[in-house]
């Protein structure tokens, strides 16, 4: 029989590639962004993600995949890690990882889940915890490219502390909107007390359905899901809402 032939663009984001840590800047007590130089990177869009393989001295290999943080066009690719207790890769990447050592990236993958600066409709971005990673490639790439259309973001997470790229969504970009929800504990005078997220915060806080907005949901499964459905509650075309989940992986 005969092998259809895999076209190269798709082969080389296959094919495993040595990646070297140039830098890293810590986002919380528990997550840290991973700066790399990879040599030949071929780009990629906003909201996908790699695999990242650790290989032990005895040949032992532990692969893990994780969200792309940067935008597409920094020369460098920028993962950024939560650590997941007793976890098995995300320790040595958040605490062990220093500069100048390798691992190993294949990707991006993933086409679904992704936006494209040439989108035009506005963009309402929802996230629980480490779900913000892509959602910033996204936020990056509108800035990075000189974006006009108007972005909302609501990022749900248990405490004030651990909120992600604090200092940046902090700073006030035009165009786009940011609000946290706290689901443990709140800052000192903070009005909404601390509850998962409610069909009265994405009105409040969201774009309203009649707008349109191309809506993309990333975070633990039950978050997406509880999250997902309130959209679709609220009038938003379950056709525009992409969601991306995740579970435990062993960390």
């Amino acid at each position: 029989m005969a092998r259809a032939a895999v076209p190269r663009r798709l082969g080389d984001r296959l094919r495993w590639q040595p990646a070297t840590l140039a830098g890293w800047r810590d986002e919380n007590p528990a997550a840290r962004t991973l700066v790399f130089d990879v040599s030949g990177w071929p780009g990629h869009l906003p909201g996908q993600h790699v695999d990242v393989r650790l290989t032990a001295e005895d040949g032992y290999t532990a692969q893990r995949s994780y969200s792309l943080a940067s935008a597409p066009d920094t020369g460098r690719v920028e993962l950024t890690v939560q650590r997941v207790a007793d976890g098995e890769v995300s320790p040595y990447l958040v605490g062990d990882l220093a500069v100048g050592d390798q691992v190993e990236l294949r990707g991006p993958v993933g086409g679904w889940f992704v936006w494209r600066p040439t989108q035009t409709e506005p963009v309402l971005l929802v996230a629980g915890g480490s779900g913000l990673v892509p959602l910033m490639a996204m936020i990056r790439t509108r800035r990075a490219v000189g974006g006009r259309v108007p972005f909302r973001l609501i990022h749900s997470v248990r405490t004030p502390g651990d909120r992600l790229y604090l200092p940046e969504l902090s700073r006030g970009d035009p165009g786009l909107e940011v609000s946290w929800l706290f689901t443990r504990a709140t800052p000192d005078g903070w009005r909404r007390p601390p509850r998962r997220v409610t069909a009265e915060d994405l009105p409040r806080d969201g774009r309203p359905p009649e707008s349109a907005p191309a809506v993309y949901v990333c975070g633990p499964t039950g978050f997406v899901e509880a999250a997902a459905d309130l959209l679709v509650d609220l009038g938003h075309d379950p056709a525009r809402i992409r969601t991306e989940r995740f579970g435990p992986t062993g960390g």
